[in-house]
């Protein structure tokens, strides 16, 4: 379950939860984007966080994995609890990398090395990060590249891939350092409309694999089909969580009746053009 209240989280905290929130927040000055959300994800699961541009969603998936770092509240990843009210507990320097690594993370944007090829792509964190002897590497990254529908493109360059191709690479990339939880965010929203399939479908193997899955998405009918959880957020907080059928088609809450309503009338929009 999901609540903006620590004490909910503490009764929710079990053995088996590979990634836990209580009341985390993070704010940029004045401005508090992500304001005092809990969470407990369990191995396996894919969560998926639906909600308006600039709600918060991409900030909350960075604060997971520390690409930025929460003002306050605490998260727990496996055995590491990290309390943002007491920096001695928060990892530094190379344990901060080793922590991140726990993590696949997936951006919207494909981030690949623009000079290097598909499979240098990928065989790059393994051999910096992991210490990977090169020829285990590149076995590693073809085994990945075949997993995501893109084998004999390993010799490409970014440039000569297609936008649904470069995701799918970053895709192979993150599933390559062996992480424990994937996180994806907004993966498809740079891609042209007939790309996108493609991407969701290598997310959907995933999710039948049994892969631990945070996603940020816009994709209705992927939350739908794929989803154990779905939480709506909205100006920075979670307003409700449950099935895709209780959030998306069941859904009493004003604030979710009124995203969906916006957001099936501006896909609409789109659509017509």
């Amino acid at each position: 379950m999901t609540s903006n209240t620590p004490a909910a989280a503490a009764n929710a905290v079990t053995e088996k939860s590979m990634v836990q929130l209580e009341a985390l927040r993070k704010s940029y000055g004045s401005v508090e984007a992500v304001r005092g959300v809990s969470l407990d994800v369990r191995p396996g699961q894919v969560v998926v966080i639906i909600g308006p541009s600039g709600c918060g969603k991409s900030t909350l998936l960075r604060c997971i994995n520390l690409l930025e770092e929460p003002t306050s509240g605490i998260l727990r990843v496996g055995d590491r609890t990290m309390d943002f009210s007491n920096k001695k507990s928060l990892p530094v320097g190379r344990e901060l990398a080793r922590f991140r690594s726990r993590f696949g993370m997936v951006f919207q944007q494909f981030d690949l090395f623009s000079h290097k090829t598909a499979i240098e792509n990928i065989m790059i964190g393994q051999v910096v990060v992991r210490k990977t002897p090169v020829e285990q590497a590149r076995k590693i990254a073809r085994d990945y590249l075949d997993r995501v529908g893109l084998s004999g493109m390993e010799d490409r360059l970014p440039r000569e891939l297609s936008g649904g191709q470069q995701q799918r690479v970053a895709i192979a990339r993150a599933l390559a350092m062996s992480p424990e939880v994937l996180l994806f965010d907004e993966v498809t929203s740079a891609l042209d409309p007939e790309l996108v399939g493609e991407v969701l479908e290598v997310m959907r193997d995933l999710a039948k694999e049994g892969a631990t899955m945070i996603v940020v998405t816009h994709e209705m009918a992927f939350a739908r089909d794929v989803a154990d959880r779905v939480i709506v957020m909205d100006q920075g907080q979670f307003v409700e969580e449950g099935t895709a059928q209780d959030v998306m088609v069941n859904s009493q809450n004003p604030r979710t009746q009124s995203f969906l309503t916006r957001f099936h009338r501006s896909a609409g929009e789109v659509a017509e053009k």
